[in-house]
């Protein structure tokens, strides 16, 4: 699930390489909730043979399975967007800071948005950027276009029902940012989310990734690996909240281990839209102390 992590000195790595799949028989969805959390993903199936969808032939509205964002939480969904499908997630505004006073560094992302679009019944492909960033430090402030990042979902099962589901999603970025607001060089990644659903309304999301980043100490790579747990809740048809904890772990010798508490909650104004809101508090380590966000998925 899509909201970007950040540092306050650069907009972090999300997103891709190329790898198709679709299982032999699909599912179609039945009566869902509208709040959009990939945790409470509901179980009821009916059966549906959907593996012969694709951006080419797409599938009919009537067969779309509920729509299930990337964000508003770190944890991603392990679930893609139906074959030729549009899904726009997208924050209105991203705010964060870091340290205190003269000394602390504050960052804005206007419109970073998450641009999905339905290749396979159980793959898509995801276009990532940030159009406007600024960072405001003790002695500078920066701000211009951040980088872009291109992602590749491909869901191995539970896409369209199941009390569990799993999927890969490989990813890379283009250092297509200004100055001083991401880094120099091409870097990337390997994404595995899962999700399960505990009891009626109430599912757990896990999720591990390794990021190869760039260090500009040694001119080398160095790789973070991400895990995250989120237990989301449905408290209406329409409301949904989350909690959920990061813990991030470097080769970096010189990195301390970074520890993120996010809670956050969603509104369903339709089948095809919904807002979400959230926030993340630094616990320990070099990570941002707040993080405010709010925005919105919509498909078409």
């Amino acid at each position: 699930m899509e909201h970007v992590l950040q540092s306050s000195t650069s907009v972090a790595v999300a997103t891709v390489l190329a790898v198709l799949g679709s299982p032999l028989v699909a599912f179609g969805q039945e009566d869902s909730s509208l709040t959009g959390i990939s945790e409470t993903e509901p179980s009821t199936m009916t059966t549906i043979d959907k593996s012969g969808f694709s951006i080419c032939n797409p599938t009919p509205r009537e067969f779309w399975r509920p729509m299930i964002a990337d964000r508003p939480d770190f944890t991603e969904s392990p679930y893609t967007v139906d074959a030729g499908a549009v899904q726009v997630e997208a924050s209105f505004i991203d705010w964060a800071r870091q340290g205190r006073g003269d000394e602390g560094t504050q960052s804005w992302a206007v419109a970073p948005a998450n641009l999905k679009v339905g290749l396979l019944n159980d793959v898509d492909l995801q276009f990532a950027f940030d159009p406007h960033v600024r960072v405001q430090g003790p002695a500078e402030t920066r701000d211009g276009f951040g980088d872009i990042q291109f992602r590749l979902k491909m869901n191995l099962w539970g896409n369209d029902g199941g009390d569990t589901a799993f999927a890969f999603m490989p990813f890379i970025q283009l250092p297509t940012a200004s100055d001083g607001l991401g880094s120099d060089h091409v870097e990337g990644g390997l994404i595995f989310p899962f999700s399960a659903n505990l009891a009626d309304g109430i599912g757990l999301g896990l999720m591990f990734e390794t990021d190869f980043l760039h260090d500009e100490s040694d001119a080398g790579y160095d790789t973070d690996f991400i895990g995250t747990s989120a237990i989301g809740i449905d408290l209406t048809d329409r409301m949904g909240a989350y909690v959920e904890g990061i813990a991030i772990w470097s080769t970096d010798a010189d990195a301390d281990f970074r520890g993120i508490l996010g809670i956050g909650g969603t509104y369903g104004i339709s089948e095809n839209i919904v807002l979400d809101a959230g926030i993340n508090i630094g616990l320990t380590g070099d990570v941002d102390d707040v993080n405010l966000f709010t925005g919105i998925t919509f498909r078409f």
